[in-house]
């Protein structure tokens, strides 16, 4: 991993700024013949801000984005409220891509294996060969895409097909939907897609299920398990019950009020014994004391909730297990919709591996997809692909391992620069428009189909506009596009539903090998590997584990300590003939008897900031199965640090007092009681402001926050926040405004995790201030307590004297001359918001409240002659989170809703007892147990 630059000593700085004003002030003419705007674009004015809609895409599905557009320069992503899988909302993907957009090592060039081409070169080897396969109709001809839910591509792919009626079109993504779709097929005879809606459920089993965490339903998830978690004085909405079975612990499971954790074989014991206990007819298995009671108490909650108990299986449990929990689901009336599968079901990439084994595949054109990293390791796609004979061609924006192996390198469009289309997992279509105009001599996908059918002057706006006229009535076609474009999705497209099918008698699911069994999992801030080269993901905390630049062997600390291992120790595992060495991380809710890894490191194409980060699971992966049985641990002799962030910041104080509980009863004792406002301790510091400005703050509700990292990433996009690199972050040192700290409050074999997120508390008694000794931590004429830049000479007292430590000091430039790796590149600069300044080494930072936000609010407001309106000004952190945790306001303001949650039963001052008199603030966790279940060690 590359070091920082090496800082300048200073007869070097000297020299450089010498030398750099000898250059500014240098006299000649530039090289370019420079012009004033003589008419300038409609609706573009210097410095101001544009809103286009598009949309952007996570295993082929859409998720709606607002971005937020300087003079032509997208930096900022937001989520689309009118969109059903974004909802207002993003997650830290969507948060990421702007920065992807800009990444240095994106594909620039055509290549013909290492050398630099031309796109004339690529056509002239590519076109004689496609009429070649006329005669055949094809035959030999393959293409390779991931999931594709976009009407224009999968029309060019038809159209591809008419003149080539052999062509065999291939899917493939790393974490896809197979088991789902081979569940359902087992129990309804066909493919079908269940939407579950969580927010109709009183009662919900999480079976090895993660729907709160990462993917591309997580946050139509999570905004409706908050509908069914917020906890209000005064709200008689049914306050939901989250049962979770899993065999590692996940964000669902951490947000559960009660929760088994067993190896597979366990859970699938559980599973069956709960289809028995519904009248499924099958023999249920013993069971052990503790699973036995929680079968009771959860089977009986089902019961009780006909019509609103809902079971959800995750994506990697077997087929088997899927269509039991359909039967299961049927028996309870559970709230689902159901879709019709896609019309078309491309095949698999085994298919493809035999035929490139076979030498059956005379060309193979591929779009996106990087099966030689992400491919099951049993399947050796890279080595075949090395050896084919076949002539072969990528597409994509990076040129990464697939890329290198093929005979033709293609840079493909980013998708912020791209025409296209995509469909929401509930089937709404929405129409993508570029942001950019493309920084490289790219193309997009519709580009190269559309050549490959005959049509080399196809682009991607026209493609997409043929895709429409032919759905719209021509009279109405363009009103119909520029309402699309605007709102960033077609009106009335979503996906009907399907009447409620009826399952077929389950069957008894085969129980798993009870060996030590590996777990395989997308990665929270990589996924599958594809997100490896954005070093704000890469040095995002994972949730839980808070472990940045690189992953781990998780598994329980009993199960480490049996095999001689602590935290850092170098594992080395072995399956099937293959070896992977991996730090250990002993992580408490682990399941004994398993192994944990997450997917989507150990790159070795993904450029300057992914490469060699991390160990490579798919080196262990067999076929698409999630769970492998009989792999075997032993030390490899070294250690390895395993670095995390939240060792960092760690607060003084026990996690029930830094983190408070309350269970849903208390909270309705004392909602129902009248509120009782606490009277401020005691404080020198002088009264707070005067009467007529405004108060800002902040109120997080930690019982819908679920830890997800949106909030991370959106204020790294707003505020111009640097990444440090791994040799930084061993040191102690990130940069985060904002953090997520994550306690638990159970003991280590069963905790009960729960996040708080973490900016600067604006404190109105702040100790940072009084002891800078040049005022360069200050409070605002609105009360904000800032920080006033020019002013900072790095003593770092103000982050000394914070209890919160929130305050983050530039030891290096890490945005300003310094930065890590290919962080220096003037592309990288693109990004930056105007409206923030960046910082330099020797400043002290932290959280502002988006105060830029709040100025321009209130510029627009006077420009109108009115008053701020209440969540007029909304921070970046409140409009990423998918759950609507974080509420931003004004105080004084009449009807404020911060005001409001300030005066809940469960509301509290995190270190209130020091007397800083915060403005953030929390609500308490809410936990809603069963009484059957809530003992002691419960």
């Amino acid at each position: 991993m590359p070091p920082l630059t090496p800082p300048l000593g200073r007869r070097q700085a000297a020299l450089g700024l010498l030398a750099s004003a000898l250059a500014l002030t240098g006299c000649g003419e530039p090289e370019q013949e420079i012009l004033p705007y003589v008419l300038q674009p409609e609706g573009v004015t210097p410095g101001v801000p544009r809103h286009f809609a598009t949309s952007l895409t996570l295993n082929g599905y859409a998720r709606g984005v607002v971005a937020t557009v300087f003079e032509g320069r997208p930096v900022k992503l937001e989520g689309n409220p009118l969109h059903p899988a974004s909802l207002g909302a993003t997650d830290a993907f969507t948060e990421a891509a702007i920065l992807s957009l800009y990444d240095p090592d994106r594909s620039r060039a055509v290549r013909q294996g290492g050398r630099v081409s031309s796109w004339d070169a690529a056509l002239q080897a590519l076109l004689p060969r496609l009429r070649a396969l006329e005669a055949s109709g094809g035959a030999g001809l393959r293409l390779l895409t991931g999931h594709l839910t976009s009407p224009t591509l999968l029309r060019l792919i038809g159209a591809l097909r008419q003149r080539f009626p052999a062509l065999h079109w291939h899917a493939h993504e790393p974490v896809g939907e197979e088991h789902a779709l081979a569940g359902a097929a087992l129990a309804f005879g066909a493919p079908l897609v269940a939407r579950p809606r969580p927010e109709a459920a009183r009662v919900i089993l999480s079976l090895e299920a993660d729907p709160l965490g990462p993917g591309p339903d997580q946050i139509h998830h999570a905004r409706a398990f908050a509908a069914r978690r917020t906890a209000r004085r005064g709200r008689d909405e049914p306050f939901a019950r989250l049962y979770a079975l899993e065999s590692g612990l996940s964000v669902t499971g951490a947000k559960a009020d009660h929760r088994l954790a067993l190896p597979p074989a366990g859970v699938r014991d559980v599973l069956v014994a709960l289809a028995a206990r519904l009248g499924a007819g099958l023999p249920a298995p013993a069971l052990p004391p503790e699973a036995a009671r929680f079968l009771d108490a959860l089977a009986d909650d089902l019961a009780a909730a006909p019509g609103a108990a809902l079971v959800l299986a995750g994506p990697w449990t077997p087929p088997e297990w899927q269509a039991l929990v359909h039967w299961i689901n049927d028996r309870l009336d559970a709230p689902i919709d159901w879709l019709a599968p896609p019309p078309e079901q491309p095949e698999d990439l085994p298919a493809l591996a035999a035929a490139l084994r076979q030498g059956e595949a005379g060309m193979l054109v591929i779009l996106g997809a990087n099966p030689a990293y992400d491919a099951p390791a049993d399947l050796g796609f890279a080595g075949l692909l090395r050896e084919s004979a076949a002539f072969t061609l990528h597409l994509g924006p990076w040129r990464d391992e697939t890329a290198a192996l093929c005979q033709w390198h293609l840079p493909g469009h980013h998708p912020l620069e791209d025409w296209s289309d995509a469909r929401a997992p509930d089937g709404t279509a929405s129409i993508a428009q570029p942001l950019i105009r493309p920084l490289y001599g790219t193309r997009p996908a519709a580009w190269l189909l559309g050549a490959m059918a005959g049509r080399l002057d196809l682009d991607g706006h026209t493609a997409l506009r043929e895709t429409w006229a032919a759905r719209w009535p021509a009279g109405s076609f363009e009103a119909h596009w520029r309402q699309a474009l605007h709102d960033g999705v077609v009106a009335g497209s979503a996906a009907p539903p399907l009447p409620r099918p009826v399952p077929r008698a389950p069957a008894l699911p085969p129980a798993p090998d009870g060996a030590l069994t590996l777990l395989l999992r997308p990665d929270p801030m990589l996924w599958d590997g594809r997100f490896a080269n954005n070093p704000w993901l890469q040095e995002c905390p994972k949730p839980l584990t808070r472990q940045v630049w690189g992953n781990a062997a998780l598994m329980a600390p009993a199960e480490a300590a049996r095999h001689g291992l602590a935290e850092g120790d170098v594992a080395r595992l072995r399956l099937g003939g293959r070896s992977l060495e991996v730090p250990v991380l002993p992580q408490p809710g682990m399941a004994p008897g398993v192994v944990l890894l997450h997917l989507g490191h150990g790159r070795r194409r993904a450029g300057a900031i992914g490469d060699a980060v991390g160990a490579d699971a798919y080196a262990l992966r067999q076929g698409a199965a999630w769970s492998a049985p009989g792999v075997t641990l032993e030390r490899a002799g070294r250690r390895e640090a395993v670095l995390r962030l939240q060792d960092m910041h760690r607060l003084e104080g026990e996690a029930e007092t830094l983190l408070p509980a309350m269970m849903l009863e208390q909270f309705r004792a004392r909602a129902a009681a009248p509120p009782v406002e606490e009277p401020p301790p005691p404080s020198l510091y002088p009264p707070a402001l005067p009467a007529g400005t405004p108060a800002w703050a902040m109120v997080i509700d930690t019982t819908l926050c679920i830890g997800c990292n949106a909030c991370i990433t959106a204020c790294q996009a707003e505020n111009n926040i640097p990444v440090v690199g791994p040799e930084e972050v061993a040191r102690g040192r990130d940069m985060h405004w904002l953090r997520i700290d994550t306690y638990s409050h159970g003991p280590e074999d069963r905790p009960r995790p729960g996040f708080q997120p973490v900016p600067c508390m604006h404190c109105e008694a702040a100790p940072c201030e009084p002891v800078c000794p040049v005022a360069a931590s200050v409070h605002d004429a609105e009360g904000l307590n800032v920080q006033v830049y020019n002013r900072c000479v790095g003593t770092r007292f103000c982050q000394g004297n914070c209890p919160y430590k929130v305050r983050r000091f530039n030891f290096h430039g890490y945005a300003d001359g310094q930065e890590y790796a290919n962080q220096g590149a003037p592309v990288v600069a693109a990004q930056r918001n105007p409206e923030v300044s960046v910082r330099v080494r020797g400043v002290m930072e932290k959280c502002t409240y988006c105060t830029q936000r709040i100025s321009a609010a209130r510029r627009a407001a006077e420009r109108e002659g009115r008053a701020l309106r209440e969540g007029e000004v909304r921070t970046a952190c409140q409009s990423a989170c998918p759950t609507t945790a974080i509420i931003f306001g004004d105080l004084r303001q009449e009807g404020a809703a911060v005001a409001a949650l300030r005066r809940e039963p469960q509301h509290y001052a995190l270190l209130g007892h020091l007397g800083t008199r915060p403005r953030t603030t929390y609500l308490a966790q809410i936990r809603n147990p069963n009484p059957a279940l809530e003992d002691p060690g419960a």
